[in-house]
């Protein structure tokens, strides 16, 4: 009897991921992850790559977090290989989430540079989770050919991640500091002078360094 009043209780939270009402959607996911079940795992998974409410897809990724990293992480591999724009972002951030440095191999310059803006922003804040000791320098190489795409969120994005290497990004920074492409100079300015002052606060630091590129200013030292 205790088997199938579970095995009930179960059906009923899987019906209820995919409630009309994202507020039954969220707390089916709440339910979910209080208590996991590897037999949640792929419907978790189906339901980042296609829930439309931020905070409820936050709650599912909460919930496979909660579940052991040997099994969601291969599940989340996967998505990121062959899933949608969503799938793979949401993969992404769920791979950051669990920390699971196993799963490095899939962060690939392809997918750091990838056409859809959330995929390459969840993709940069995963690989700064995941990139094994010694090879930040690398990492920092690559994400600086991302310098300049795209408006202010994704900017921002790309700041924090070179930022979250810590000093080895420096020299990579400064060299881009030097690129013919003014938004590229404007960019890593920006992110210069957010390292340098974190509470400067990023419109600040690009609008600044908009007007230095502008006015024809490529002297860093006059800028410290």
């Amino acid at each position: 009897m205790i088997m199938l009043e579970e095995d009930t209780n179960t059906m009923r939270a899987l019906r209820a991921l995919e409630n009309d009402s994202s507020s039954t959607r969220l707390k089916a996911a709440l339910a979910v992850g209080t208590h996991p079940d590897p037999g949640f795992i792929g419907k978790l998974v189906e339901r980042c790559a296609i829930e439309p409410e931020f905070y409820v897809r936050e709650m599912l990724t909460w919930a496979l977090t909660r579940h052991a990293a040997s099994m969601t992480v291969p599940v989340l591999l996967d998505e990121v290989r062959a899933g949608g724009a969503q799938a793979r972002s949401q993969a992404l951030h769920t791979l950051s989430k669990i920390g699971d440095r196993q799963a490095w191999p899939v962060i690939t310059p392809a997918l750091l540079a990838d056409a859809d803006d959330e995929v390459a922003r969840s993709a940069w804040r995963a690989a700064v989770v995941l990139v094994p000791e010694g090879e930040e320098r690398e990492l920092a190489v690559v994400l600086a050919t991302q310098l300049g795409r795209g408006e202010r969120e994704t900017q921002l994005s790309l700041s924090r991640a070179l930022i979250a290497l810590g000093e080895v990004m420096l020299p990579v920074l400064g060299a881009a500091t030097e690129d013919p492409e003014p938004r590229v100079r404007a960019h890593a300015m920006a992110t210069e002078r957010l390292w340098r002052d974190p509470d400067a606060g990023f419109e600040f630091a690009i609008e600044e360094a908009k007007r230095v590129v502008a006015l024809g200013g490529g002297d860093r030292e006059e800028e410290r």
